[in-house]
């Protein structure tokens, strides 16, 4: 498993036995019946995609045994609705390890000179010269730390730094609504961000309201360019879309007519090896490469239009 989307769930600190239970090989329109389902008896669920093969998996963790007979019936209904038959496996979990390895993994984070990522379990203390973004430590894909989030912040601050115009900006796949917050915040511009998956929306909507910039940041439902919201915020002087190489060669033409002339575009959720595919399909299109940052196996692309 390569990239992991969000963790949302229960806050349930009970010593109880614990186990976690999962569904693989799910393809992308099954997981919102499945996750759905899980969550009848799941104090938290994860939502994995595997790149090699495309297709997904949906984790949760419960009380060993409990809810047999309420999840067999959801499951019995996402299989019926969506058609895939998922087998579900299961395996036991220490009872306060999942939570204490959950806290203990996702510390306050310094993302080069400009950015503090703060879960929301560490107390909140006074910073100087960075902006915080704090976030849950329920949330996995959009907490910063995964290197195509962290270039992504690394590049818009150095794009920010440039002065450039901002007034229009949009966050195309937000997930965790991470890079909408940052503009919002370190810009003070209303920002789009939008996802195809609704439990994105919900989450990326609830943590620009705890991070006081609810009214900025407009979370929607939006499945690339053609959302009626996109187009009626075209052009726009900077574009974040941190989703996966294949969709942003496709959606190539797209964004050079959706960007602004002069404006910037941070793309990322690529490999280093997929870097050229993609900056191909977007020169192509008349953008130009500005600079490309590589994080670990990771590739930020930062393009501009002429």
């Amino acid at each position: 498993m390569t990239r992991d989307v969000y963790s949302t769930g229960r806050r349930d600190r009970r010593a109880d036995p614990l186990e976690t239970i999962w569904i693989d090989a799910l393809p992308e329109e099954a997981v919102p019946a499945f996750e759905a389902a899980l969550q009848t008896v799941c104090r938290t669920v994860a939502l994995f995609l595997d790149e090699a093969s495309d297709t997904w998996r949906v984790e949760g963790v419960r009380a060993q045994g409990s809810g047999e007979e309420e999840l067999a019936g959801a499951l019995a209904l996402a299989s019926a609705v969506t058609g895939h038959d998922g087998a579900l496996q299961a395996a036991p979990v220490e009872a306060e390890g999942w939570l204490a390895r959950t806290i203990a993994s996702f510390g306050e984070q310094e993302i080069g000179g400009d950015f503090l990522i703060r879960p929301t379990h560490i107390p909140p203390r006074r910073i100087y010269g960075r902006t915080v973004l704090v976030l849950d430590a329920g949330i996995a894909f959009g907490s910063g730390e995964h290197a195509s989030t962290r270039g992504c912040l690394v590049a818009f601050a150095r794009a920010a730094k440039d002065r450039r115009p901002m007034r229009r900006v949009l966050d195309l796949g937000t997930g965790s609504g991470i890079l909408a917050m940052a503009a919002a915040k370190r810009r003070h511009r209303r920002v789009l961000a939008t996802d195809i998956e609704p439990w994105s929306v919900r989450v990326a909507g609830q943590n620009a309201r705890m991070n006081g910039v609810g009214s900025l940041v407009r979370a929607r439902l939006a499945d690339g360019w053609g959302e009626r919201h996109v187009r009626a915020g075209r052009p726009y002087d900077l574009v974040f879309a941190n989703i996966l190489a294949r969709p942003l060669c496709a959606m190539a033409r797209h964004l050079a007519t959706g960007l602004a002339p002069g404006g910037t575009a941070i793309l990322a959720g690529l490999l280093g090896s997929q870097a050229r595919m993609v900056l191909a399909a977007h020169r192509r299109q008349g953008l130009v490469l500005e600079r490309a940052l590589p994080v670990g196996p990771w590739t930020t692309l930062v393009l501009r239009r002429r």
